[in-house]
């Protein structure tokens, strides 16, 4: 990993054309390795597996984005409550790592267009009662979200009569609710579908209430993070996953990881 912490500035450059009708790809022109941050804590999108190793979606993503682009990059792991004090402090130059935008991020950062989109939902063992979740509904109860997301702040910003429950990352904000240390949990679809449907502890519970958007909290889907002065490395980016996105390499990942298309 590169802990550098000079500026690096990008410039765009101009593939030739491979057929008449072909859009020339934007490639960056850079001196250091274009550093991306990504949590490693939200399975499938992205966890560090027994050696130690970053894999899931968003890294997958990441890699065809910088194939794509051919620019050298490497991966920074981060806590997800530093993610974006890291970024303005130029300890990475990017975030791939499943962060919505919300109207608080933007107002920071600049965003590429969204890689993909999620609501967000309630989760309750499949022995709850609970059947309805506006917050009248939820005064009393225990709600789990994880630290520092988009559900947080929802959560404490409309339940105020529930008690709500800080985990530090979604793993145990899971093991959470399946030990019944809370009554529900409030996340990110996407993520809670994997461990629902592909982990043993997961058999424990369930999708209960319809899909939550909220364009003020959760923004329009997830997308790649940089500092508001890196306007060519978001151009880059976003030519990059319109590439990927056209040549099917983003259908190719998005399959392996749901059964269904999440852009």
């Amino acid at each position: 990993m590169n802990g550098q912490s000079g500026t690096t500035h990008w410039a765009l450059g101009i593939l030739a054309a491979v057929g008449i009708f072909a859009a020339p790809p934007l490639v960056l022109a850079q001196d250091n390795p274009i550093r991306i941050a990504i949590e490693g804590q939200f399975p499938p999108f992205n966890y560090l597996d027994t050696s130690g190793e970053l894999q899931g979606f968003d890294v997958e993503i990441a890699d065809a984005l910088c194939a794509a682009m051919k620019a050298e990059c490497e991966y920074v792991t981060q806590d997800w409550d530093e993610m974006i004090p890291g970024l303005l402090d130029d300890k990475y130059d990017a975030i791939i790592s499943s962060m919505s935008m919300s109207d608080e991020r933007r107002a920071v950062a600049d965003f590429t267009e969204r890689y993909y989109d999620s609501p967000s939902i309630f989760i309750t063992n499949k022995q709850s009662d609970l059947e309805a979740f506006a917050p009248d509904d939820l005064a009393g109860k225990s709600i789990g979200v994880s630290l520092a997301t988009s559900q947080e702040a929802y959560a404490k910003s409309l339940y105020g009569r529930s008690d709500i429950k800080v985990y530090g990352t979604s793993p145990e904000l899971y093991d959470g609710l399946a030990k019944g240390e809370v009554d529900v949990v409030f996340e990110d679809k996407l993520a809670a579908y994997d461990w629902l449907t592909n982990t043993k502890t997961g058999q424990c519970c369930e999708f209960r209430s319809e899909d939550i958007k909220d364009a003020a909290f959760f923004g329009d889907g997830a997308g790649i993070a940089v500092r508001k002065e890196e306007q060519a490395l978001k151009t880059a980016l976003n030519a990059a996953l319109a590439t990927i996105t056209e040549d099917g390499t983003y259908n190719m990942i998005n399959a392996k990881y749901f059964p269904f298309s999440i852009r």
